[in-house]
């Protein structure tokens, strides 16, 4: 239909309307099946996590856009009681393996920052607490941390110590009966914004401990982390202990040396894959979404070779993740999962996810940049992803040191 203008007598054609593309639905791609037969129990909680990153979804990109951390997300979470990730203790939900992999995947498939709230909250401050806490302890910070109602924090890295965590230089020395805490620690996440910081320091005598320090004690200055490109919608803190002091019960007393902390962080790093899948799945499904809608020389983009071969590509790897994961989570859950296997895991996940958003970002085309079509969020999500808890090189040498006995660490 066309109109007149009558001051100019031109004729105007309605310009016809823009494409929209819904591409950010969950497709729940598993093209071997290998969740098919996930238990009810386990399934219960994939339900809830659903519920959550719909409600999350609509309210994310802002969150990121800004850097705002929006605190009632973890609060939520913790209604949900998808918290835990799976660790036991008094008063906490049951959780299988199984059902922490199934929810932090479900997720990083909506949001990084959301899924680093689970990793930060449950799988190191809770789990730390709940493995080396005293009874008196747990009594105290467990539930609460479990129902988001706390937030807890776990300060290991240093910002001279990342990799090389075992080095640590923040010291903890005895004043009567209390404990001086003094040093550095970066990119702590709720380090800022919390209520307790499970702090990681060498005492006199060299061993590593671990302790509860309030972060309102004197002296504890945690300054939210500003400018970053990834995970912009949780706050990591560097933190200063400026001769914080701290009771003697506020020792965890099972936390004796760097091997306690290494406990810690094996038991999280296959955690860190599913993480990987979240993303790997988000951006694998919406690429198979866009090309199904975007329309390119007069056919739509999935009538090309080009990007069904693409497709195929991005679907390999991720069954490859899937894959993965279920063997290695049925070994976490009969007890015969090695620390080492779970280090090649998240080697395998994080390293194919990059790919797969590499892959899924070209796709897209320009559009691939947008945050409203969600991948570029992950794009870069997935850099912190493969960075923390040990990053690519750091897995690659545990194996390696597996595979020949020989350390290529220096000095240890």
């Amino acid at each position: 239909m066309t109109t007149a203008d009558p001051e100019t007598e031109t004729v105007r054609t309605p310009l016809p309307p823009l494409p929209e593309y819904d591409i950010l639905q969950a497709l729940d791609t598993d093209y071997y099946g290998v969740f098919a037969d996930i238990p009810a129990a386990d399934r219960a909680f994939l339900d809830r996590a659903r519920q959550f990153t719909a409600e999350a979804l609509p309210l994310i990109d802002e969150a990121w856009d800004k850097g705002e951390y929006r605190l009632e997300f973890a609060r939520r979470l913790g209604e949900l009681d998808l918290l835990t990730d799976g660790v036991e203790g008094p008063g906490l939900t049951p959780m299988s393996p199984l059902a922490a992999g199934l929810v932090a995947a479900e997720v990083h498939r909506c949001d990084g920052s959301l899924g680093t709230i689970i990793a930060v909250q449950g799988a190191l401050a809770l789990r730390t607490i709940a493995m080396f806490g005293s009874d008196a302890q747990k009594a105290e910070w467990l539930v609460p941390l479990a129902r988001g109602e706390k937030l807890g924090a776990f300060a290991l890295t240093e910002p001279d110590h990342g990799s090389d965590s075992v080095a640590l230089t923040t010291s903890a020395r005895r004043s009567g009966d209390d404990w001086i805490i003094t040093g550095r620690k970066k990119w702590i996440g709720n380090g800022s914004v919390g209520d307790v910081t499970v702090t990681w320091a060498r005492d006199e005598a060299g061993d590593v401990r671990a302790f509860l320090v309030p972060q309102d004690a004197p002296g504890y200055h945690g300054e939210t982390i500003r400018r970053k490109g990834s995970l912009r919608a949780i706050h990591q803190a560097e933190i200063t202990y400026d001769n914080v002091r701290v009771p003697a019960d506020a020792a965890l007393p099972g936390a004796r040396s760097f091997k306690d902390t290494n406990r810690v962080l094996a038991a999280t790093r296959l955690g860190i894959a599913w993480s990987a899948l979240g993303h790997a799945q988000a951006i694998f499904e919406s690429a198979l979404q866009y090309a199904r809608q975007r329309e390119q020389f007069g056919r739509t983009l999935g009538d090309f070779q080009m990007v069904q071969e693409r497709l195929v590509q991005m679907l390999s790897e991720l069954t490859t993740i899937q894959l993965h994961l279920r063997t290695l989570t049925d070994r976490e859950t009969a007890g015969t999962m090695r620390a080492q296997q779970a280090s090649l895991a998240k080697y395998v996940a994080t390293r194919g996810a990059r790919h797969i958003a590499q892959i899924g970002r070209d796709m897209l085309g320009g559009n691939g940049i947008l945050l409203d079509y969600g991948v570029m969020r992950h794009f870069t999500d997935i850099e912190a992803l493969h960075t923390y808890e040990g990053t690519e090189s750091v897995q690659a040498l545990l194996v390696g040191r597996d595979l020949t006995r020989h350390s290529a660490f220096s000095g240890r």
